[in-house]
Parts: structure tokens; sequence; C-alpha cells
């Protein structure tokens, strides 16, 4: 065998590789976020059905608390209050971020409609914050 063969034998599987790498688009949820709504919202320990059902609609919806579909830039109603408020700079501000879920927990879920409940009623009520 060839030195020639053997060098683009090995360097063919790196430059595929590294072409995956340069290409993959990062998540543009941020685990920040996520995590401080976690600790706020999410009572681990309770036995009460809404916090129960909100622990387990949390650990499913995973990123769909604040994003909608597959795109990360799309965001659901929630995520959208949220991100006039916060954005990916604010990641290691911990009082910014606490202090905009709260902002945002007191609002109307729908906008214009005087009877909706707030973001924050939704989710004492252990539903997520967008949902329905």
């Amino acid at each position: 065998m060839s030195k020639r063969f053997v060098l683009s034998a090995a360097f063919f599987p790196l430059s595929v590789a590294a072409l995956i790498a340069l290409t993959a688009s990062p998540a543009a949820a941020v685990k920040e976020f996520k995590e401080a709504f976690q600790a706020k919202y999410v009572k681990a320990d309770s036995t009460a059905a809404s916090d129960t059902a909100l622990a387990a609609a949390v650990d499913k919806a995973a990123c769909a608390i604040c994003h909608a579909g597959q795109n990360k830039k799309v965001r659901n109603a929630y995520g959208k209050q949220l991100a006039k408020l916060i954005s990916k700079r604010d990641k290691k501000d911990k009082d910014k971020i606490s202090k905009a879920l709260d902002t945002v927990a007191k609002m109307k879920s729908k906008p214009g409609d005087a009877s909706s409940p707030t973001f924050g009623e939704k989710i004492s009520s252990g539903k997520l914050p967008a949902q329905d």
C-alpha cells in the first residue's frame, strides 16, 4: 500500500467529521433559562397533583416550555414574552432571569383577552405556560 493511499484513507473520515462539526447548528435554547424555570416552578418533592403534573410536563416538554416546533428560533407565546426581557447575553444573570420569569408570570397568556389566565396561573394549575 502506498503512503498516499494510507494518508488519504485517514484524511477522509477526519474531514467528514470536521465538516459535520462545522455545519451543525447550535441549539438556540438557553440551558440556564430552563434551569431557572425548573428551580422556580418545579417542586420535585411535592405530592400535590398540580405540582406532579407540572413536573411531568416540564420533563416531557424540554425546550418546548418556551419554543415551538423543531426550529428553536420559533417561540411560543410564553417564550416571546420572555424574549422581550432577556436574551442569551443574560444567561449568567440569575437575578435578571428570575425577575423576567416573575414579570411574565403576571402577564395574560392571551394578550387582549382579559378572561385568559396569566402564565403564572397556568403554571400553578400544573400546565405549561403556553399550553391550552
